[in-house]
């Protein structure tokens, strides 16, 4: 069990990609009051973890809703954390994300889709729609990531100081690579269930 705490608790840190967003994070508050910058970061981490908890407790009624499988949220899980592995091991100018808007950030680009982005919210529902007795589980590895993320996010400034930008690109790309590996893994064991499906029918 403290394996698979220790795993999915990992996987949210790196689809959440608090190192990555330190950028992002510096660049969007740049016309905050700095008195104000840490509160502006935990009312973003605040409703990035309220976002995930509710995909989490909701996210098997909206597959039901919207007709969608176990198999195909892991397969499409699978190449959205791939996509966004490979724009972290290949990073843009504009980021992982996208480029920012101006003024003091309300939900968008912190909340989403820097921290609870698509790959985020799928990778809640997926661990809950597979295990679903294991709920107490999963809350546990999201409030742990996110305390972490909202540690890194809230010292922006100062991470950003004292690494630098190459360091920065250098750590990010590092997990980028173990993304990647994780998202082939979902992926290939979303082909393995829809094989196994058709083999049954």
């Amino acid at each position: 069990m403290l394996n698979e705490f220790l795993s999915a608790t990992l996987l949210i840190i790196l689809v959440t990609d608090p190192f990555g967003n330190v950028p992002l994070a510096v660049g969007v508050l740049q016309n905050v009051a700095p008195e104000r910058r840490r509160r502006v970061v935990l009312r973003e981490c605040l409703f990035a973890y309220l976002i995930l908890l509710l995909f989490m407790f909701g996210g098997g009624t909206f597959l039901e809703l919207m007709r969608l499988s176990e198999v195909s949220l892991s397969i499409a899980g699978g190449v959205i954390l791939f996509l966004i592995a490979l724009r972290m091991v290949f990073p843009s100018s504009e980021g992982v994300f996208g480029g920012a808007p101006e003024g003091e950030p309300m939900i968008v680009p912190l909340a989403i889709p820097a921290i609870a982005g698509p790959s985020a919210l799928a990778t809640v529902m997926l661990m809950v729609s597979r295990e679903p007795h294991r709920i107490w589980l999963w809350i546990g590895a999201v409030t742990c990531a996110m305390l972490l993320v909202t540690a890194v996010l809230a010292s922006a400034e100062r991470i950003q100081r004292l690494v630098g930008e190459r360091g920065l690109r250098a750590f990010e790309r590092l997990m980028g690579l173990v993304l990647t590996a994780m998202a082939v893994e979902m992926l290939l064991g979303g082909i393995r269930e829809f094989v196994r499906h058709l083999g049954q029918h």
